[in-house]
């Protein structure tokens, strides 16, 4: 983006980095602390102007575009840490793409009392990066494989991609009980809801959402199996709810789980949700190239399938 005027009016030329962004979109992520509402009332009145014409909110910028961005009043930002670089283990990382091995804990991005998380960690490590964008998310204490784009042109094709189902998302879950029935899909519909104090929860509703979950058992013993699971649809704690529904909540899972058990592996180490993203494969973005990345078990779910399940490493 260049700055091409010095009247009180902004007017920003497009490049490459947000082409093909919806230009509601481009206003919101850049003007930082003006409410929703008042983006949108600009847009409708015509004080935006794409090419000195109207557009509407779901208008997709093109490269070379001229945006005039009125003169807005910024709220005054609350006082919050910097984000700071965080390390994180890549993965894999081109022109186009970022994967990354994202430690349990960690946010993907702020927000919801969190002040920063993966996205703004990298952009903080990257000061030079024209756009880091995640391509999707993962809990906070899911850990596991995460896609960050480099290039607008390849997040809006992994986002097609995840749409269409061509992206493989397989998991590794430790979970209470012996899994029984062999490998097997579960197919309960998702409705999600916000709870009197504010929290964001999913349940199994027959006029949610269609949400398919393939599990395969890989071990058990007759109080923990460890699960590896695909999803073909990627509703929010699509993983978690299909568990708990089927009557083997994931180990360490403070929404939907088993809170006595969850109290008492706690004290044998237990201390978060043992759910991780092991597996994603699918064609890169933009040269078509076959892509395949496997995240071993993070060392806490490791021990603890060696140790209650009794499964050798060649098996983990």
């Amino acid at each position: 983006m260049k700055d091409l005027s010095k009247a009180r009016a902004t007017l920003l030329e497009v490049g490459e980095e947000s082409v093909g962004q919806r230009i509601d979109n481009f206003l919101l992520r850049r003007l930082k602390g003006v409410p929703k509402s008042h983006v949108y009332r600009v847009l409708r009145s015509g004080e935006v102007r794409v090419n000195s014409g109207r557009v509407k909110p779901d208008y997709r910028l093109k490269a070379g575009d001229r945006v005039r961005v009125p003169p807005v009043r910024l709220a005054t930002p609350a006082a919050k840490p910097a984000p700071r670089p965080l390390g994180l283990p890549i993965v894999f990382e081109d022109a186009a793409l970022l994967v990354i091995d994202k430690p349990s804990g960690i946010a993907v991005h702020g927000g919801s009392g969190v002040s920063y998380g993966v996205i703004e960690s990298l952009r903080a490590e990257r000061p030079e990066a024209k756009m880091l964008e995640l391509a999707h998310r993962l809990d906070r204490d899911t850990s596991g494989l995460l896609i960050v784009a480099k290039k607008r042109s390849a997040l809006v094709e992994l986002h097609r991609m995840l749409r269409d189902g061509e992206v493989e998302k397989v998991y590794s879950a430790l979970v209470q009980g012996r899994w029984g029935g062999g490998a097997r899909e579960l197919r309960e519909r998702l409705h999600k809801f916000v709870t009197a104090g504010g929290e964001r929860r999913v349940a199994v509703h027959g006029e949610g959402q269609a949400a398919v979950t393939q599990v395969k058992p890989v071990a058990a013993s007759d109080e923990f199996s460890l699960l590896q699971l695909r999803l073909l649809t990627g509703r929010t704690h699509q993983i978690r709810v299909h568990l708990a529904h089927a009557g083997h909540p994931v180990l360490g899972d403070d929404k939907y789980g088993d809170f006595d058990l969850n109290h008492a592996l706690a004290k044998a180490g237990v201390k978060r949700l043992f759910l991780h993203a092991r597996r994603l494969a699918f064609k890169h973005p933009l040269t078509g190239a076959a892509m395949k990345f496997d995240a071993p078990l993070p060392p806490d779910m490791h021990r603890f399938a060696e140790e209650r399940l009794a499964l050798q490493p060649d098996r983990l």
